[in-house]
């Protein structure tokens, strides 16, 4: 077995853990993460809070389970993106500057997962796997 079929598991798991804990970091900063949403200007913060909750805790680990890959991926993508522009875009303060730009360069990760998949070590992988042998069973 070659090397490099371990590199999208590794991949997706350098993306998926960090919005998995920041996940895990909202839910134990409820009041500091919903005034922070509502200082940003978006609608309803506890409906906020529980989107953000949801697509950093559950897209972050479904992205390194490998599951419906890159559906989860262009969800983050977008969710990067849109926190990149909600909360990252006083560039006249380089501590956000820098903020911005990883999220867009978390995007552009994100982005070749949905062009190339979850890679061979993932439940995609696994269930395109078994689709193909309960098919071959039937033919």
């Amino acid at each position: 077995m070659s090397a490099i079929r371990y590199l999208p598991f590794v991949g997706r798991l350098m993306i998926g853990l960090p919005f998995a804990m920041s996940g895990l970091g909202k839910l134990a900063a409820y009041g500091a993460t919903t005034a922070m949403i509502s200082a940003a200007g978006l609608p309803v913060p506890p409906l906020t809070f529980a989107a953000a909750v949801a697509v950093e805790l559950g897209g972050g680990l479904l992205l390194v389970a490998g599951y419906h890959t890159r559906y989860v991926a262009a969800v983050l993508a977008v969710f990067a993106l849109a926190t990149a522009v909600s909360f990252h875009n006083n560039f006249a303060d380089q501590n956000q500057m820098i903020h911005f730009l990883k999220n867009v360069m978390m995007a552009g990760g994100l982005l070749q997962i949905v062009a190339f998949g979850a890679g061979a070590l993932s439940l995609d992988a696994r269930r395109s796997t078994g689709e193909l042998d309960s098919r071959q069973a039937l033919a």
